[in-house]
């Protein structure tokens, strides 16, 4: 059978009360005040990360652009037993903006032939980047990212609100044996 509690009061710690604590407000008020850093910080941290992200990412789009480059070399042909359709890493040439001969390695079809036109994405100095994200998976990212921001960032208050509050009970349970060593004794002798 359930112990009977009562009706459930709100806001007991801060209402005038003979039995309350100076440790009950104090631990009111941590808790309020880690609840209420953990929601704001969460969503302030969250916020300016998907912004900072999502300009990050804006910026890279802007500045990539593809370019025309052509294999240098054979790309190599799938082997027994692999799947079709295979991308490996080939040799490519492409022209920089100031007018300079670049090449580096990309990821094309495995049997593509040599002097095959490819698009290879590059910087504004005409060094290789990789394709920059669609601005879809771009918002997808930046709140992906922002959410595990957040949810760090709330975890700090969180998880010091709960330190303290579990030190203040483990004071408050320490106390509660002192007195008892101290008044156990004599309640034994009043009822002798």
């Amino acid at each position: 059978m359930a112990a009977f509690r009562g009706p459930k009061v709100r806001l007991w710690r801060w209402r005038r009360n003979p039995l309350r604590r100076r440790s009950d407000v104090l631990e009111a008020w941590i808790m309020l005040a880690a609840w209420a850093l953990t929601v704001l910080g969460g969503a302030v941290s969250g916020l300016v990360t998907v912004r900072a992200v999502e300009d990050s990412l804006a910026r890279e789009r802007a500045e990539s652009r593809a370019v025309p480059a052509q294999l240098v070399e054979d790309a190599p042909d799938v082997g027994a037993g692999e799947p079709p359709g295979r991308v490996v890493w080939t040799e490519v040439r492409w022209t920089a903006p100031d007018g300079t001969p670049r090449s580096g390695q990309v990821r094309v079809s495995a049997g593509t032939s040599a002097d095959t036109p490819v698009l290879v994405w590059t910087d504004p100095d005409g060094h290789l980047v990789t394709r920059p994200p669609s601005l879809a998976v771009a918002r997808l990212r930046a709140c992906l990212i922002g959410v595990f921001a957040a949810g760090g960032v709330a975890a700090v208050p969180f998880a010091v609100g709960r330190h303290l509050r579990d030190r203040l009970e483990r004071r408050r349970v320490d106390r509660w044996d002192e007195e008892w060593e101290r008044i156990g004794p004599q309640w034994g002798r009043m009822t002798s």
